[in-house]
């Protein structure tokens, strides 16, 4: 429903153009908002007015009107005032809230709407119905996007970015949670990832000029019917999860580029110990000490390559390949053969996703 705010706003307006006191009444005579406080008690006339059959009526010099919402009245207008020139204006104010009315009662459905369609709490059928009602398309191209701040609680992030949005009606701004701010945007571009990567960094700047840091985006993959966006969201959400465990780096993470991380992210913890327990005995690959870690990290970065990790280590090839085989000695695994590299590297990765999931429990 509209809120209070929304309707103060308007009848100042309104009286600021005609001049003319207005007030707002629900159909019990209990004020809502007004621009006077100089209005005499209304309360009983109001709801005489309410319960007759009329749409307008003058009594005791004020100009009552009523506003419908369908097909009930749900506010009275009061104008402070009588004559022809009350009344046309009268009847333009309540033209206008009754607009106000049925534009935030169709945005409130369609939010609502969308927050069930992305949680799968409608049965399909009720989803291509009420997306006819609603009048949203049902077979155009999405991709839901989620944008998470770390200090949601101190900015109102979802009005911003709706802010940021303007007047878009094809595209859906939400919230399921305290946390997320969700959008189900839609696209046409065949490389889609590049549209919402434009729309993402556009976001966090927008964010950011309001104070708003350490944004986070992360987007699904598109769909082609209304029935597949939860399918987007829980792509989203996860890579929302994975980028936090291995893409600390980026602020914008998209589910096509999780590459290993995705599958990893999908083992049991049991089987991750398991697998830790089983290539490492007690040790866990990241208790080795600062040097052994950059070593090991560079030398991945380099594809292996002993003369080109040595020389950004700022050290003798020698010395490289000392600790490559003091590595092998503690634990068995040869850097320089792919095989073992491989399963180092994965290591390394489990052992990452191990201690997020023992923080987030």
């Amino acid at each position: 429903m509209i809120s209070n705010q929304i309707l103060q706003g308007t009848i100042d307006g309104l009286k600021a153009i005609s001049r003319v006191e207005l007030c707002v009444v629900d159909t019990d005579g209990k004020e809502v908002v007004s621009t006077t406080t100089g209005l005499n008690d209304v309360s009983r006339q109001a709801r005489e007015f309410a319960q007759s059959p009329a749409d307008s009526q003058e009594i005791q010099g004020y100009s009552y009107f009523k506003i419908y919402d369908e097909s009930a009245p749900e506010y009275i207008l009061i104008a402070c005032g009588t004559g022809e020139d009350v009344y046309m204006i009268g009847k333009m104010v309540a033209f206008q809230i009754q607009n106000l009315i049925v534009a935030y009662k169709e945005r409130f459905d369609k939010d609502n709407f969308i927050k069930n369609l992305l949680l799968d709490n409608l049965l399909l059928v009720d989803i291509y119905s009420r997306a006819k009602k609603l009048h949203i398309a049902p077979d155009v191209k999405r991709v839901v996007m989620i944008v998470e701040a770390d200090d949601h609680r101190d900015f109102n992030v979802l009005e911003t970015i709706r802010t940021h949005f303007g007047s878009n009606s094809v595209d859906f701004i939400t919230a399921v949670d305290e946390s997320d701010v969700i959008i189900v945007k839609e696209t046409e571009d065949p490389d889609y990832a590049k549209e919402v990567e434009k729309s993402a960094r556009a976001i966090i700047t927008a964010l950011d000029k309001e104070g708003i840091a350490n944004v986070h985006i992360a987007y699904g993959t598109v769909v082609g019917e209304i029935k597949e966006v939860s399918r987007s969201y829980k792509e989203a959400k996860m890579a929302m999860d994975v980028g936090k465990i291995f893409f600390t780096d980026r602020d914008i993470v998209a589910y096509s580029e999780l590459g290993i991380g995705r599958l990893i992210y999908q083992l049991p913890l049991p089987l991750c110990k398991m697998f830790i327990k089983e290539i490492f005995g007690g040790k866990s690959p990241d208790d080795f000490d600062e040097e052994t870690l950059d070593t090991i990290m560079k030398f991945f970065e380099n594809s292996l390559n002993v003369s080109e990790t040595s020389r950004q280590l700022y050290i003798h090839r020698n010395t490289l390949v000392y600790r490559l085989d003091k590595l092998q000695k503690s634990t068995g695994l040869d850097l320089r053969v792919f095989e073992d590299a491989i399963t180092f590297k994965i290591a390394l990765m489990v052992v990452k996703y191990m201690k997020y999931m023992e923080r987030t429990d």
